[in-house]
């Protein structure tokens, strides 16, 4: 069995057992931090698959689970702080600017605003960090939210895609199992508190 090179409080998570194969250097977690960076920051699509993707490389051996998820908490933090100040400074200009996709762009802007109008912070949930800076949500508010958020969004992705990797590889044993299933847990908390909190805004006040 080996185990990660990390602080005595996370001594106790599972590390995968390591297969004959190359082991990845610290290349591997840069790499992963500045996708899950470029991705909190704006660019779609790649922080789900460079997280799920660390996760099974982890399952396999490759890398340490405990490093995939703090360097990705951390690219997501830091992404998120970017994107927020580019939708500051730029946000709007970026977004109404003339040319194709006009419409679609405006479209994005009131609806992300209409999100913080109605949800409040719960809006980081489902909109951009540069929707979060041009909608002008107050700063402090928004890193603590984004840390949430993206600390949430890895502990689904990363343990189920870490248990499912470790099982397709043939390892069904409690562990593999029961990462998958905390990460699915995870997910379905983060869906049932949102749409919890929005019954909750949309319900009208009671009558004094």
């Amino acid at each position: 069995m080996v185990r990660t090179s990390v602080p005595a409080v996370f001594a106790s998570w599972p590390d995968a057992p390591a297969p004959p194969g190359e082991r990845f250097g610290l290349w591997a977690y840069f790499l992963l931090f500045v996708l899950v960076l470029l991705s909190s920051a704006g660019v779609p699509f790649i922080g789900t698959v460079s997280v799920g993707g660390a996760a099974v490389l982890a399952a396999h051996g490759h890398l340490d689970l405990i490093p995939v998820l703090v360097v990705s908490v951390l690219g997501g933090e830091a992404g998120g702080i970017v994107g927020y100040q580019i939708g500051v400074r730029w946000g709007r200009r970026l977004l109404l600017r003339p040319g194709r996709g006009l419409e679609k762009r405006q479209k994005v802007l009131v609806q992300g605003e209409r999100l913080y109008a109605k949800w409040g912070r719960l809006a980081v949930f489902f909109t951009t960090a540069m929707i979060s800076g041009a909608a002008k949500m107050k700063f402090s508010q928004f890193v603590v939210w984004n840390l949430i958020t993206t600390t949430a969004f890895v502990l689904a992705v990363g343990p189920a895609s870490y248990g499912a990797g470790r099982i397709v590889k043939g390892d069904r044993d409690s562990t593999s199992i029961g990462l998958l299933v905390f990460g699915v847990a995870v997910a379905v908390v983060i869906v049932w508190y949102a749409v919890t909190r929005r019954r909750r805004r949309a319900a009208p006040a009671p009558e004094s």
